[in-house]
């Protein structure tokens, strides 16, 4: 299930991610917050929060997933990642070589400097 958040600043779409995570979660919460965050601001700030796994994304997820990474590719300004899985944070601080903008992992007790770091120049 994905549920938006909504303690963070417009120009950011946050995400928390738990239980199973299918293609209807990507498509009424992900997708949406995507387009009309690039919308209203040109760029975008995305954090996700998994407490979850990601094995527990269905492969139709992880196809939306990809989708909408490269409908909005040069959009991409800084994506934060909280998770307790070391290859996550990995993967995340490694990733903005392969997009533009930045991205970092973070742990769950790091969530406010990833809060905050999100929304930095």
């Amino acid at each position: 299930m994905l549920i938006k958040m909504e303690d963070l600043p417009a120009e950011v779409l946050g995400v928390r991610a738990s239980g199973e995570v299918n293609k209807e979660d990507m498509d009424s919460v992900l997708l949406p917050g995507l387009d009309d965050l690039v919308k209203r601001t040109g760029e975008i700030r995305y954090l996700l929060v998994l407490e979850t796994g990601v094995q527990n994304f269905t492969l139709a997820a992880w196809w939306k997933d990809m989708v909408a990474g490269l409908r909005h590719f040069t959009s991409w300004h800084r994506i934060a990642v909280v998770s307790d899985q070391t290859a996550v944070e990995w993967f995340t601080d490694v990733f903005q070589l392969v997009v533009p903008g930045k991205s970092k992992g973070f742990s769950p007790d790091e969530l406010e400097q990833a809060k905050k770091w999100i929304i930095e120049a």
